[in-house]
């Protein structure tokens, strides 16, 4: 599994509990700080060392350094300026039948409330369509917290 936006590491943390025994995290987050929490937080929870992998850095510029097809899932949550990048990188490092997943996919809400023209909200809004367009994906939106989405590769 990848995640690009470690922050201190809770998502990561819920992530890990729903993988196989053996699986690994990914995680990518360009603050060493926040790797550096993730990696406390990790160690708290009794998370084997061998189960993560941090890599600080820019999350597009590490995602194209990633293998392709090798990963089940990639949770998306860093800067929506981004984010399409993000998509396809994601896409590509993702195996078929895998999930990618896209945080804060309503942007506050605002995602479809289409006089809302900011900037991040605009981009999030064009990477749900972009998503819904994509052959490749099978997607789904789902409405809880700042919205959910989620596709599978075809």
């Amino acid at each position: 599994m990848a995640e690009a936006g470690t922050g201190t590491g809770v998502s990561g943390l819920w992530l890990l509990e729903g993988m196989r025994a053996d699986g690994v995290l990914t995680t990518i987050d360009v603050e060493v700080e926040h790797q550096q929490a993730a990696k406390e937080a990790f160690t708290a929870a009794g998370i084997k060392s061998t189960r993560t992998r941090t890599i600080s850095g820019r999350a597009l510029e590490v995602l194209q350094r990633l293998a392709d097809g090798a990963y089940d899932m990639v949770v998306l949550d860093a800067d929506p300026a981004e984010a399409a990048d993000y998509l396809e990188q994601g896409i590509r490092i993702l195996r078929r039948g895998g999930a990618i997943v896209v945080t804060d996919a309503l942007w506050h809400d605002r995602v479809a409330d289409p006089a809302r023209r900011d900037e991040a909200t605009v981009r999030m809004r064009e990477l749900g369509k972009t998503v819904r367009a994509d052959e490749r994906l099978l997607p789904a939106l789902l409405p809880a917290g700042e919205g959910l989405l989620v596709a599978v590769k075809r």
